[in-house]
């Protein structure tokens, strides 16, 4: 036996020295991330592919006032044209339909006359929606040999004719709060808990200064109830860094990996910024309302074109994820002190 183990151990070495060398290379790390950045490219491709590219209509809420036989059929022909079903909802009067388009539980308000079928779209609540309605609605009429009426009653401005203004204001916030976070922990390490919090406060409110004039006062895209929206991307920019914050205390310098992956290759395609949720994948649109980019979308869509109707889910989802961000990171902190931002320098053999 003796024997049989000291013929064995010579083979194993020269392989445990082998590997040893192999994972001390230097030039593992980079081909670590090398794998890890492919993957996250066909990732944030298919993700905003998914569901952006071809936007398909799956539930999209309607009002309804009055009855015909031909508005009947129309609603039907409709359903069939755009392959998806619409979620009719009968009001007593056309006022009251308005005042659910206004409060965004409904999508569009389709009146069945007996002259014909009046649509009234909401390009303000989505922009996605009110296209696909409009195009199609006038199509499906012909076909059936009825009168149909197309209007927008919340039209968007028209230095802002797609409705993108508001995605690329969230876009902007996510990714800069975030971004700003991973600069504190390269080049501002020694800051404490307490005042790393209130650097993050500070780069978001001057953040959220600078996206708001620079989307209103210079390029004039979409007019802001400035006060209000600058309020918003403060709240997003610093949501997203407390997020960031949150992961670094305990992955270091690995945090950027679960921070991209949840705001913007799963958190901004679901926003509803550059498609409506009807038109998104069912579990995106659910997602969605439930992810600081969501929630910035409708808190700013709220405030600029629904001042009258606004929600309190946005404001609440922003807290809760700030809050729970700040609360790892503080008691992180206090469990491992001695824990700091983890720089290439000060760790060069780190994989």
């Amino acid at each position: 036996m003796g024997e049989h183990r000291s013929a064995a151990e010579p083979r194993r070495r020269p392989r445990q020295g082998r590997w040893s060398r192999l994972t001390s290379s230097r030039f593992v790390p980079a081909v670590v991330i090398s794998l890890i950045v492919a993957a996250l490219a066909g990732l944030f491709v298919g993700a905003y592919g998914w569901a952006m590219a071809n936007p398909v209509p799956h539930r999209i809420p309607v009002a309804v006032t009055g009855k015909s036989a031909s508005g009947d059929r129309f609603v039907g022909a409709l359903e069939s044209a755009l392959r998806t079903s619409l979620i009719l909802h009968p009001y007593s009067d056309y006022g009251s339909a308005l005042a659910a388009v206004d409060a965004q539980r409904e999508f569009a308000i389709l009146q069945r006359r007996p002259s014909g079928v009046e649509v009234d779209v909401a390009s303000a609540a989505g922009a996605s929606v009110a296209r696909v309605l409009g195009q199609s609605a006038p199509d499906v009429g012909r076909a059936l040999g009825i009168s149909v009426q197309v209007r927008d009653i919340k039209p968007l401005p028209v230095t802002d004719p797609q409705g993108l203004a508001l995605f690329y204001i969230a876009l902007g916030s996510t990714i800069l709060g975030f971004v700003g976070a991973i600069q504190l922990g390269v080049h501002a390490q020694t800051l404490r808990p307490a005042e790393r919090i209130a650097t993050t406060v500070g780069y978001s409110v001057l953040g959220g200064l600078c996206i708001c004039a620079m989307s209103d006062w210079v390029l004039g895209v979409v007019r802001l109830p400035f006060a209000q929206s600058w309020g918003i991307c403060t709240l997003t920019m610093f949501t997203a860094g407390m997020i960031f914050t949150a992961f670094h205390t305990f992955l270091g310098r690995w945090a950027l990996l679960p921070t991209w992956l949840l705001l913007v290759i799963l958190g901004n395609p679901s926003s509803g910024g550059a498609v409506a949720w009807p038109l998104l994948p069912p579990v995106l649109g659910f997602l969605g309302r439930f992810l600081p980019p969501g929630a910035s979308v409708s808190a700013q869509r709220n405030a600029i074109y629904f001042p009258h109707n606004q929600h309190i889910e946005p404001y609440v989802v922003l807290a809760v994820w700030c809050l729970v961000g700040m609360s790892v990171f503080l008691v992180g902190r206090a469990r491992h002190p001695s824990a700091r931002a983890s720089a290439p320098a000060t760790e060069p053999g780190a994989g």
